[in-house]
C-alpha cells in the first residue's frame, strides 16, 4: 500500500474563514503554475454541495475538470475526487479538515488513493507532495487577509 500524504498546519482565523477561504475563494490563492491550461486570467472553481464541480475556466470560457466534492460539511471538513492532468478514472482522494484551536484553525490535509494509480502511484503521489509544498503557502497568505 501507498501511504497517504499527511499534511497540517496552524492558521490564523476560524474554521469559517479558513473554509471559505479554501473553498469559495479558492480562485484567489491558486497560483497560474499550479493548473490545468496555465492561461493567465484562468478562475478555479468549487462547487460547494456533494457531486460539485471543481474546474478551472479560462477567460474564453473554456473549462476543465479536475475533481468532484464527494462530502461538503462547512465549516468542519470537505472531501473530493481530484484528477488534475488525468483521467477521471485515476482520481485520488482529497481529505481537508478545519479543526477550531486557540486563536486558530489546525487544517489537515490526507491525500490518499496512490494504489489506484498502479505503478505510476509512487511518481503521482512524490510530484502531489511536491505541489502541495507549492500550494500552501498561497493559501496561507490568502487567510491571513479578509
Amino acid at each position: 500500500m501507498i501511504e497517504p500524504l499527511r499534511l497540517a498546519f496552524e492558521v490564523d482565523c476560524a474554521p469559517a474563514h479558513a473554509f471559505d477561504v479554501w473553498t469559495r475563494q479558492i480562485s484567489r490563492w491558486w497560483p497560474a503554475d499550479h493548473t490545468a491550461t496555465g492561461v493567465p486570467g484562468s478562475r478555479v472553481v468549487l462547487e460547494g454541495r456533494p457531486g460539485g464541480r471543481i474546474f478551472e475556466r479560462t477567460p474564453a470560457g473554456e473549462e476543465v475538470d479536475w475533481g468532484e466534492v464527494s462530502a461538503w460539511e462547512p465549516p468542519d471538513r470537505l472531501v473530493y475526487w481530484w484528477h488534475l492532468r488525468r483521467d477521471r478514472a485515476d482520481a485520488t482522494e482529497v481529505e481537508i479538515a478545519f479543526r477550531p484551536r486557540a486563536g486558530g484553525t489546525l487544517v489537515e490535509i490526507e491525500h490518499r488513493g496512490w494504489d489506484s494509480l498502479g505503478a505510476a502511484g509512487p511518481d503521482w503521489r512524490a510530484r502531489n507532495q511536491g505541489g502541495w509544498a507549492g500550494l500552501i503557502p498561497h493559501y496561507l497568505s490568502a487567510t491571513a487577509t479578509p
